[in-house]
């Protein structure tokens, strides 16, 4: 359990570091284009980063459990990780680096959710079945603190001093170039212990004449197991669709949130990175109350809650964006305090229906279909960002984006009402 547990932590830079309050904030500042463009160009590139994961996720799944070979794919999922996060150093602070910025994170996006369904699929292994929501919550828990403690090193060491450690000032983004490094080194050190403590179980011997199997193979084998899940085990199914919607959502959140705080809230940037610190404290903590929450009224509930709490606080920071700073850290506090526990809530309801032996294939598919419609909230985001622009004119309509999510989070509200509270199939 603690060793999947601490592969949470050790990652996690990625998501609060890079994708959401430093990063994420760096490449659409006025450095590489005007706000409206670099949001938008933002968009496009993690709904395709989306559409890749959406295809190499279950074939990553198929291929560890056919082979028995799954925690050596996470470690190494997890080091080319390590490595696409150091490269970012090499993103100046100039227009002609945002398409090569925009590159090397989409690449880093599509590690990183492939290497996470292979760790979701793990959760079935390591907890209990009356535990699951705990272990999960104390997964997404200690993530959240790797995120605090990665984001103050950073906000110490180079973001707040005007000449940080070693010498680095912030001419041509060199702060935040060097924190990529300092997030690289992280995500390798920090995920050894995970590849210490866990191991691959012996390999079973293959039967005379079988093959390891094509690509294409894998891909058949993806529609076998639809078609299986669908005909054997209809509920999964139907949750997994349900899902597909509030998941993109929820990131979406995620994704947009240290922009919106920058360009409409006229936050800076060390701002944002002391309200990512306070966001993931506050997530951190309100993922692990709800996981117990979980154990007792079900991860069903706790999914729907959140979902209700996002939206009405999404709607908020569109009617409230005039409002300051102080808007948004109300605001966004209590979105962060609910988008942890809908997620960690979102992989226990899986766990607590998958069928034995099917861990790494229906965790597949939870990739899959979570990201077979990644390109919508980005899509939404810049589909409502250019709205606002035609309609409200100017240059700093990323506030629009946040109805996009909006719609997002309340399909998949919507499509997760009818779902079943979390039975496992065979009647444990």
């Amino acid at each position: 359990m603690l060793g999947w547990a601490l592969w949470d932590p050790g990652t996690q830079p990625y998501a609060s570091v890079i994708t959401t309050f430093v990063f994420s904030v760096y490449i659409v500042s006025d450095s590489f284009g005007s706000n409206d463009l670099t949001s938008t160009s933002l968009s496009w590139t993690m709904a395709l980063a989306g559409l890749l994961i959406a295809l190499l996720a279950p074939v990553a799944g198929q291929w560890a459990d056919r082979r028995g070979r799954r925690i050596s794919l996470l470690k190494w999922l997890s080091w080319a990780l390590a490595v696409m996060a150091g490269a970012l150093f090499f993103v100046q602070a100039k227009a002609s680096f945002l398409v090569l910025g925009l590159i090397l994170l989409g690449v880093g996006t599509v590690i990183s959710d492939v290497a996470s369904s292979i760790y979701n699929g793990l959760l079935d292994d390591v907890a209990e079945p009356s535990k699951v929501g705990r272990i999960s919550g104390l997964g997404w828990g200690l993530g959240y603190v790797g995120g605090i403690l990665a984001l103050l090193v950073i906000y110490i060491g180079w973001i707040k001093p005007t000449i940080g450690w070693f010498g680095v000032s912030s001419a041509n983004g060199m702060d935040i170039r060097v924190s990529m490094l300092f997030c690289g080194a992280w995500i390798l050190l920090l995920t050894l212990p995970t590849f210490i403590i866990l191991r691959d179980p012996p390999s079973a011997p293959r039967a005379a004449g079988e093959a390891p199997g094509s690509l294409w193979a894998s891909y058949v084998e993806l529609g076998h197991s639809i078609a299986r899940l669908w005909r054997d085990h209809r509920p999964i199914m139907v949750f997994l669709i349900a899902s597909a919607l509030f998941r993109d959502g929820l990131n979406g959140v995620f994704q947009f949130g240290g922009p919106i705080a920058k360009q409409t809230f006229g936050f800076s940037s060390s701002e944002v990175l002391i309200f990512g610190i306070a966001a993931n404290l506050v997530a951190g903590v309100a993922t692990i109350a709800f996981g117990l929450l979980d154990d007792r009224i079900g991860p069903r509930r706790v999914i729907i809650l959140s979902l209700v709490v996002l939206i009405i606080a999404g709607v908020a920071v569109f009617v409230l964006h005039g409002g300051g700073p102080m808007v948004f850290w109300i605001v966004g506090m209590a979105m962060c305090a609910f988008v942890g526990p809908a997620q960690s809530a979102s992989r226990s309801y899986l766990a607590r229906v998958c069928p034995a032996g099917m861990e790494g294939e229906v965790f597949g598919l939870y990739a899959t279909t979570g990201k077979a419609v990644s390109f919508l909230a980005p899509l939404m985001f810049g589909i409502f960002i250019t709205t606002g622009h035609l309609l409200s004119g100017g240059d700093n309509n990323q506030y629009w984006g946040i109805l996009g999510i909006v719609v997002v989070l309340l399909a998949g509200l919507l499509a997760m009402i009818p779902v079943g509270e979390a039975v496992r199939p065979d009647g444990e």
